[in-house]
């Protein structure tokens, strides 16, 4: 003979059954898929990325440049090479001094950091030019800069205003919750 289960078993089941379905709804809700490439929905909003995104990954790029520029290289052009290798080591050296010296009034307030950049950046090109790697620098340069274009494009900034307000005000004006424009005070900091 079959018996029948009593009001309270069965709401007990029906209790946990609930409970059960609540945690992996909780869990589902928890676990988020982010999807960091979209298209931008205006010029305005494409320009703010771009920006947004040299601000943030400058030094990818450069890598990346770098990289397609030192894998041609290497076949047939190893002074252009060695060359290549010794202004980036200049380069990195001065990058971990500044780093190294953070109070010194000589390197930040006098020598201009962009100022020694740009000039090593205009020693490497004509020294790679000099050593007839040119055509060299211009296929990396090719190949990387439509590719650095397009991540840059398709990418979402990683610093998205968290107030609720700012990011509708930028939405309302751009179409984006980017800011195209940050406040600088001033270019020496106050310690």
């Amino acid at each position: 003979m079959h018996s029948r289960p009593s009001a309270s078993s069965t709401s007990a089941q029906m209790y946990a059954a609930q409970e059960q379905s609540a945690s992996v709804q909780s869990k589902r809700s928890d676990t988020r898929i982010g999807f960091f490439i979209s298209v931008p929905s205006s010029v305005e909003a494409t320009a703010m990325r771009i920006i947004g995104n040299f601000r943030s990954y400058i030094m990818y790029y450069t890598l990346v440049v770098w990289v397609i520029l030192f894998i041609s290289l290497v076949p047939r052009r190893r002074i252009a090479l060695l060359f290549l290798v010794l202004v980036s080591l200049v380069t990195s050296n001065y990058l971990l001094l500044l780093r190294a010296l953070p109070n010194s009034v000589i390197l930040h307030r006098y020598i201009d950091k962009r100022l020694v950049l740009f000039m090593l950046l205009i020693v490497t090109v004509v020294g790679i030019i000099v050593t007839g790697g040119g055509i060299h620098l211009l296929a990396s340069m090719g190949i990387g800069l439509p590719l650095i274009l397009l991540h840059a494009i398709l990418t979402v900034p990683n610093d998205l205003p968290k107030s609720e307000d700012s990011a509708a005000a930028t939405t309302a004006i751009v179409g984006e919750s980017y800011p195209l424009v940050c406040n600088k005070v001033s270019d020496v900091e106050i310690v």
